[in-house]
């Protein structure tokens, strides 16, 4: 591993390396993995098919699995969302991310969103829930409303992004949606600030808003003190 000035075990230890495009293939699998335990990531975040994959090439690190749950639109039902999670972790996930059903929080049922939620928090038992609200396509009141139902329903970490959102200006992780998470969520309710993280100084600044987690495929170049172009 050839480390910079800007190599931060902190940094790092906040990094979750994540590869989630469709056309994702085995030897990017591999080196999304060794890159991880090179660098000292805390985990690789990767599709439930490859979990199993990822788990065996990391198995002797202290990096963990994270794959998604209800990627990218939410719109599974609950017990779909469950059952997917529980699978996972038998394949030997570490965390689950889990998409809310974005179009029951742009109808305000609130009641279906945190049912939603809670169904597959209730399935991972102690596996860490992330529940991703996708920013990008809802008002600062949807915002506030879906993070609190997280919360409520017994999400470890409010998470920001899918990466896929489209037709939106903004995509991914803001300051200002941080700091809102931040200021809005209880101390022991973490955040993950997700899409669009290609640099270190985005990478701090969202830290120091507030995010205890970071979900980027940019990580390594982010490490190298670099700016990557890449899309999450």
């Amino acid at each position: 591993m050839t480390q910079s000035v800007s190599w931060n075990p902190e940094i790092a230890r906040k990094i979750d390396h994540t590869l989630l495009k469709p056309t994702l293939n085995r030897t990017e699998l591999e080196t999304l993995c060794r890159e991880a335990a090179e660098w000292r990531f805390a985990t690789v975040c990767i599709p439930p098919c490859w979990v199993s994959d990822a788990v065996r090439m990391l198995k002797g690190t202290d990096v963990g699995t994270i794959t998604v749950v209800g990627f990218p639109l939410g719109y599974s039902h609950p017990s779909s969302k469950a059952f997917e999670a529980r699978r996972a972790i038998d394949e030997g996930v570490s965390e689950i991310d889990l998409v809310v059903n974005l179009s029951r929080i742009k109808s305000s049922m609130w009641s279906e969103v945190e049912s939603d939620i809670s169904e597959t928090v209730r399935a991972c038992g102690a596996i860490p829930v992330k529940v991703i609200i996708e920013t990008a396509y809802l008002t600062q009141e949807e915002k506030t409303a879906a993070a609190l139902a997280a919360e409520r329903a017994g999400a470890a970490f409010v998470k920001t992004s899918t990466g896929f959102a489209t037709g939106v200006p903004v995509s991914g992780a803001t300051v200002e949606d941080i700091r809102m998470l931040r200021n809005l969520l209880r101390p022991t309710t973490r955040i993950k600030a997700s899409g669009g993280i290609r640099d270190l100084a985005s990478a701090m600044t969202l830290i120091e808003a507030g995010a205890d987690r970071l979900g980027t495929s940019s990580g390594v170049s982010i490490l190298q003190g670099l700016s990557a172009s890449g899309a999450y």
